[in-house]
């Protein structure tokens, strides 16, 4: 990973660090910590399916996501691009590329905001991005 550019974070990173009890936590907080001068980017869809992950979890979990995401959308060294017609249509154009895969539309929408950013390292252990020739950092 290249220090200062900027890395891509995923739903799986989100909620490594919203869920103290995920067993990706402890490795969440420490790429954070590693990652502190480092821009990060993120989606909208991104957010929505972390919020949708702590949906039926509990008030407790849903009211910390919530809250979480409010802080992500705060952040300055946070960029999170936002939903577009655009971005939805290339995203299933991705998807429907791909019947092979087990890409989800948020993947694909995520995929081709990291290529249109340049971006190669993803805070994610999901081997989707690697096969598209990403680097999950929680893979490393």
């Amino acid at each position: 990973m290249n220090a200062g550019r900027a890395v891509f974070a995923d739903t799986f990173y989100w909620v490594a660090l919203t869920n103290p009890k995920d067993s990706a936590h402890r490795r969440a907080l420490a790429l954070s910590e590693s990652l502190r001068d480092t821009p990060i980017i993120t989606t909208q869809e991104v957010l929505t399916e972390v919020l949708a992950y702590f949906a039926g979890r509990g008030a407790r979990s849903r009211l910390q996501a919530a809250r979480n995401v409010h802080r992500i959308l705060s952040v300055p060294a946070i960029r999170v691009v936002p939903q577009s017609q655009e971005s939805f249509l290339a995203g299933l154009e991705l998807y429907e590329a791909r019947p092979d895969k087990g890409y989800s539309l948020t993947d694909c929408i995520s995929m081709n905001t990291m290529t249109a950013e340049g971006i190669t390292d993803i805070l994610t252990n999901d081997v989707h991005f690697t096969q598209e020739g990403f680097h999950a950092l929680f893979r490393t």
